[in-house]
């Protein structure tokens, strides 16, 4: 990255927001369609940081010197949930680069419709003796993130090849046809297939998860109906092959 861009800027927050913001700008292609270029958004606008010109999809960028861990710091709690049950919800853009020599060492994209409200975890209220005394922020829980959801642009400061890329993305923008209550259920499925060493399982290690999936839904009295169903969905979509008799085996 260059930090020359930011040379104009006192504040260390503001210098790393416009050199990561430029980096993004001349580098970034659009995962869903290819577009080469994606652009920018004017400053401070409240719900993305980029948009494609072609298709549209608008983006919001995550950037912290360092690894990405399992949980990012996010903005205010009731804000991100209202936004992921919005239709205005953007992907995200996760980054992580190194402060001393300003190379990115990672960065991912999460599509929008990985995103539920149990990503998101509620931090404690500021003190009374706070500026904001009683706001509330949040943190995304990428852990809990399908692996199918966290896509590698850059890994170990590795380009991944675009294709791979924009396959991996079409390979799951299915989800997004489900309102959130039915994607919530795809995405905990999927989870707990990604949880079971091995490429291949059989019903029955899924029906294992029925205590932590009843936890999760528990107005859903068919957990085990639930679960075929989602399965079903999954090896319909080509993410599981269905092998007979309750087996299956991730592609």
């Amino acid at each position: 990255m260059d930090d020359k861009v930011a040379e104009n800027y006192k504040s260390n927050s503001q210098k790393i927001r416009v050199i990561t913001e430029q980096w993004v700008s001349n580098n970034l292609f659009c995962p869903y369609c290819g577009k080469e270029k994606i652009a920018h958004f004017e400053n401070n606008r409240p719900v993305a940081d980029f948009y494609c010109p072609d298709c549209a999809e608008e983006y919001e960028l995550k950037s912290k010197n360092g690894t990405i861990e399992n949980k990012v710091n996010d903005g205010a709690y009731d804000t991100m949930i209202k936004r992921i049950e919005s239709i205005n919800n953007p992907n995200f853009f996760f980054m992580n680069y190194n402060k001393q020599d300003l190379h990115v060492k990672d960065f991912l994209m999460v599509p929008k419709y990985f995103f539920s409200p149990e990503i998101i975890e509620k931090r404690k209220p500021l003190s009374d003796t706070a500026r904001r005394a009683g706001w509330v922020g949040c943190n995304i829980v990428l852990k809990q993130i399908p692996e199918e959801g966290r896509i590698f642009i850059v890994k170990n400061e590795i380009e991944i090849p675009q294709k791979e890329i924009i396959s991996k993305v079409k390979r799951t923008d299915f989800i997004k046809q489900y309102k959130l209550d039915a994607r919530g259920w795809v995405l905990d499925v999927l989870n707990c297939v990604n949880q079971i060493e091995g490429r291949d399982f059989t019903l029955e290690q899924m029906y294992k998860f029925e205590d932590v999936l009843s936890k999760k839904h528990p107005d859903n009295n068919h957990i085990k109906d639930k679960i075929r169903q989602k399965l079903q969905i999954l090896r319909d979509k080509g993410i599981l092959e269905f092998r007979g008799r309750g087996h299956y085996r991730k592609i």
